[in-house]
C-alpha cells in the first residue's frame, strides 16, 4: 500500500497547533486551564474558538482512518492487543511521571499543597482521592490531563476492531450501494451537520466535556462517529475523491459556519444588545449558533482532508523523523510549557516576551527531550508511543551494506 503522505503531514500539523493552542490556553482570558499567566487576552478567544471546532475531531478521524489503513485481515485481536498496549503503556507511563509534573504545579498555584515535589509525588503516587487539593483529577488522585485522547483511542480501537471483525463474514449477505456521486455528497454533507447538531442541541447542554472517559457523553457522541467513520473511509477511494473535487465547496461552506457562529457570539457580546425589537430577540439565536458550529466543524474537516490531497501527498525532508517524534512530543508538551511557565510566571518578563519564550521553550524542551533521551534510550522509546528497536539510519545502513 502507498503510504498517506498527506495523512502524515496533517497528524504532524495538528500536533504542532495543539502545542499553540495549549500555550495559547495560558494566556486567553475567561478560560480555565491547568495554570493562567497573569497576562491573559479576550482577543485570543476568537482564533481558539476557530481552532477548537476541528483539532481533536481531526486527530479522532486520522486515528480511524490510520485503523482503517493498517488493520489486517488475519490476526486482528492479537494486532489488536499489541495496538491497546502501544496507547496503554505512553498512557500510564505519562500518569506516574510526566503529568504529575502539572498536577504538582496547579496544586502548588492554588494554594492547596506546599512547595516540595518529592512530598507531592509520593502522596500522587498512592493513587487515593486528595482532599483539599483542587488540581484536575485530585477527586480521583491522579490525572491524564491533555493524555485523554490515549484513554480514549483505545477502547475506540477494540470497539472498532470488534465491529469489523463481526460485520465482516456477512459482507456477501448484505445488499451493495450503487449512489450517484451527487446523493453522496448530499448524504455526506446533511447527516453529519445534523448528527453534529443534535449533539450540541441535545447532548451537550446536560453532558458538558469532562475528559473523563466514563461519563463524557457529549465527547463520545462527537469523536466515536468520527474514528467509525474514519475507518470505513480509509479504503474508499471513491469517497477520497470526491473530496478533492469538492474541496472548495467544503470550505466556501467551513467559512460560511464558522461565519455564523462567530457572528452570532460577537452579537450577544454588543453593549446594546438589549435594545433591539423583541421580535429580533426572540429568534432562535442559540440553535443557529450551533447549527452554524456544526457546519463548520464537519465541512472544515471535509476540506482539510481535501486540500491535504492536493497540496501534501508527497514526502518531504524530515517527515520520517517528524513522523516518529510526534508522539513523543505530544506526551511532554504540555507538561514542558506548564513548567515553564510556572518557572517563568515570577520574573515579570512582561505580555509579550514570556509567552514567546514560553512558546520556545516548548518547542526546544520538546526537542531536546526527545532527541537526546527518547530517542536514544531504547527501554524509553515504548513508555512514549515508540517501537523498541529505532529505525535503522542511511548510515548505519550503508555500513552494514559494506560488511
Amino acid at each position: 500500500m502507498t503510504r498517506r503522505h498527506d495523512l502524515d503531514t496533517l497528524r504532524i500539523g495538528a500536533f504542532g497547533l495543539l502545542i499553540l493552542y495549549h500555550v495559547a490556553m495560558a494566556y486567553v482570558a475567561g478560560w480555565d486551564f491547568h495554570l493562567k499567566s497573569a497576562h491573559t487576552a479576550g482577543w485570543l478567544q476568537w482564533p481558539m474558538i476557530a481552532l477548537n471546532r476541528w483539532r481533536m475531531p481531526l486527530l479522532f478521524a486520522i486515528s480511524g482512518i490510520a485503523l482503517g489503513l493498517c488493520l489486517p485481515a488475519h490476526g486482528r485481536w492479537q494486532f489488536a492487543l499489541r495496538r491497546s498496549w502501544r496507547l496503554l503503556l505512553p498512557l500510564l507511563f505519562g500518569i506516574v511521571a510526566v503529568v504529575s509534573l502539572q498536577a504538582y504545579c496547579e496544586a502548588v498555584d492554588k494554594g492547596d499543597v506546599t512547595p516540595g515535589l518529592g512530598a507531592f509525588l509520593w502522596r500522587y503516587w498512592q493513587f487515593r482521592p486528595w482532599p483539599g487539593a483542587s488540581f484536575s483529577g485530585a477527586a480521583y488522585g491522579f490525572t491524564w490531563n491533555h493524555l485523554w485522547y490515549l484513554a480514549y483511542l483505545i477502547p475506540y480501537t477494540l470497539l472498532t476492531i470488534l465491529l469489523a471483525s463481526v460485520v465482516r463474514p456477512l459482507r456477501h449477505r448484505l445488499p451493495g450501494l450503487h449512489l450517484r456521486d451527487r446523493w453522496i455528497v448530499t448524504l455526506g454533507l446533511l447527516l453529519p451537520v445534523l448528527w453534529l447538531a443534535w449533539a450540541l442541541l441535545v447532548i451537550l447542554p446536560t453532558h458538558p466535556p469532562t475528559h473523563a472517559l466514563v461519563d463524557d457523553l457529549y465527547v463520545h457522541a462527537e469523536s466515536l462517529p468520527l474514528f467509525l467513520g474514519g475507518f470505513l473511509a480509509a479504503r474508499w477511494q471513491r469517497g477520497w475523491d470526491l473530496l478533492v473535487r469538492g474541496r472548495r465547496l467544503t470550505l466556501v461552506l467551513a467559512v460560511i459556519g464558522l461565519t455564523v457562529e462567530l457572528g452570532i457570539r460577537a452579537l450577544a457580546r454588543m453593549p446594546d444588545v438589549g435594545d433591539l425589537p423583541e421580535w429580533v430577540l426572540s429568534l432562535p439565536w442559540a440553535q443557529t449558533e450551533r447549527v452554524g458550529r456544526a457546519m463548520y466543524t464537519w465541512c472544515a474537516l471535509l476540506a482539510i482532508f481535501g486540500w491535504a490531497q492536493v497540496l501534501l501527498a508527497r514526502p518531504w525532508r524530515g517527515l520520517g523523523y517528524c513522523r516518529e517524534a510526534v508522539f513523543s512530543w505530544y506526551i511532554l508538551h504540555q507538561t514542558v510549557l506548564i513548567v515553564l511557565l510556572y518557572w517563568l510566571r515570577p520574573l515579570q518578563l512582561g505580555a509579550w516576551l514570556e509567552p514567546v519564550l514560553v512558546i520556545i521553550g516548548t518547542v526546544i524542551g520538546c526537542l531536546l527531550i526527545h532527541e537526546l533521551l527518547v530517542r536514544r534510550v531504547r527501554w524509553l522509546r515504548p513508555l512514549f508511543g515508540l517501537r523498541a528497536d529505532p529505525p535503522e539510519s542511511p548510515i548505519t545502513r550503508a555500513a552494514t551494506a559494506r560488511l
